[in-house]
């Protein structure tokens, strides 16, 4: 089976090496893209080993070709085309590709409802704060973190006029 490999194409590669942009992927006719960790899943993706591992198997689309041969490969693309249900009338928890590992979330458990947190910006469970509110207040703590931060920083570096010699 002899696929082309252009934009747009659907191919089939070996996952070669995973750095903390992407992994790189080689496809059919021993050529090798790259899929940027942008492009790896649906969700966040703060370490691309989470996601794949050296010699998996991984279905790609191909993004874009650059006049130096450079291919750019997308996992998260096929993903968007995908049904949103998990065959059993379920929505998805973890939009993975096939070869992924996913996480589930345990039993019993439903999606979180962050509107209830009592956490640092969200004030006691009974307080219905409106949006404006805490985002005033967590520009407050924010500008006041970065403040001390500043005044911590500038006492280590002698202050904000020190000479440079």
């Amino acid at each position: 089976m002899n696929l082309a490999i252009e934009v747009g194409s659907v191919v089939e590669g070996i996952v070669t090496g995973i750095t903390n942009f992407g992994a790189f992927v080689e496809l059919p006719e021993k050529k090798v893209g790259l899929v940027h960790i942008s492009e790896v899943a649906d969700v966040y993706v703060k370490d691309v080993h989470d996601f794949l591992s050296e010699n998996q198997k991984v279905k790609v689309k191909v993004l874009s070709i650059d006049d130096k041969g450079k291919i750019g490969l997308s996992i998260k693309a096929l993903e968007e085309k995908k049904d949103a249900h998990d065959g059993q009338g379920r929505p998805h928890t973890h939009a993975h590709a096939s070869g992924f590992h996913s996480s589930p979330r345990p039993a019993g458990r439903g999606p979180r409802d962050f509107r209830r947190s009592g956490g640092r910006f969200g004030g006691s469970p009974r307080t219905n704060a409106s949006f404006e509110d805490k985002l005033s207040k967590f520009l407050k703590d924010s500008d006041e973190r970065l403040t001390d931060l500043r005044r911590k920083t500038d006492s280590k570096r002698g202050g904000r006029g020190s000479r440079r010699d």
